[in-house]
């Protein structure tokens, strides 16, 4: 038996629990892997109100929280190309707040030495989101990107990778990330009333392309900057940016988008930013400091190896 923490139903807190589940085992294209880290993100909670992007499995209850892990191999099935003992990070089949778990070997890379096991569990989701994100608006150096919603998990990935791209960056995030946003080379702009006037003083030509992380009114304020909307996409709200002529954040989600992101690490480009760790038995207080929404840079789960 594993420990794994899980949401036995749909609904709020309440319905989360710490519990022990049989240890995994691997089918074909699959790899145990024991975890070492799980990062922690917004879809997480939102998984458990019962919410689900479009093309989404069913989910069978209970169900363990968690898309991104890293950890150490312990057995590989049929058509893996992973050994035991293999470091490594990836997308978790069966939940990442857990001890062990099952990856998709296709899905699966190997973690670079000199990267530690708690950054390379931010790198699945934040990371590889922003890297995609930044590689769909496809600007060029001195281009000017707008990210709302720049203080957290994938805006600051995403602020790192466009500078390191070349871009000049202005970034929505509240006045309390403000020298935290600087210190990553980004213009800040409060959100809020009057969002679209205070870019505009920043970029008085508009911006050339949007990477939204909030949506709803945020995101409707702010796409009047941008003339063409084919460079408007995001990570948050699909309906949103529909209506508006943008597009949802392509995922990639292969191993080549993984590799990419733990180069950038290794060569000090990107930095993963873990503000606040906790363990397996506190993952619930590490799942409300991300729901409540107030966090800068990543929340991470490590487990004892």
């Amino acid at each position: 038996m594993a420990r794994a923490y899980v949401f036995r139903e749909y609904g709020g807190p309440d319905v989360e629990e710490l519990v022990d589940l049989p240890r995994p085992v691997p089918g074909p294209g699959q790899v145990l892997v024991e975890v070492r880290a799980a990062g922690v993100n917004p879809a997480d909670w939102k998984r458990r109100t019962g919410y689900a992007p479009p093309g989404a499995a069913p989910v069978a209850l209970p169900a363990v929280f968690g898309n991104e892990v890293s950890g150490v191999v312990v057995e590989s099935g049929p058509g893996a190309d992973f050994a035991p003992g293999e470091e490594v990070f990836g997308y978790p089949i069966t939940g990442g707040y857990a001890e062990f778990t099952l990856l998709p070997a296709d899905l699966t890379a190997r973690k670079p030495p000199s990267v530690s096991f708690t950054d390379a569990a931010t790198l699945p989701v934040a990371a590889a989101t922003a890297y995609d994100a930044i590689q769909q608006v496809a600007l060029t150096p001195g281009a000017t990107l707008l990210i709302t919603g720049v203080g957290g998990g994938v805006g600051v990935a995403a602020a790192q990778i466009a500078r390191h791209a070349g871009l000049r960056v202005i970034g929505t995030a509240s006045a309390a990330k403000k020298d935290f946003v600087a210190s990553l080379g980004v213009i800040h702009v409060e959100p809020g009333p009057g969002t679209a006037d205070r870019v505009r003083a920043e970029a008085p030509g508009g911006v050339d392309a949007i990477v939204d992380l909030v949506g709803g009114a945020a995101l409707e304020e702010v796409a009047e900057l941008l003339g063409d909307r084919a460079k408007l996409v995001t990570a948050a709200d699909r309906a949103t940016v529909a209506a508006l002529g943008g597009v949802p954040v392509a995922r990639a989600r292969d191993r080549e988008v993984l590799d990419a992101v733990a180069r950038l690490v290794v060569e000090g480009a990107l930095h993963p930013y873990v503000t606040r760790t906790f363990p397996l038995a506190e993952a619930g207080r590490a799942l409300r400091s991300v729901e409540e929404g107030h966090t800068r840079g990543k929340v991470v789960i490590e487990i004892a190896g």
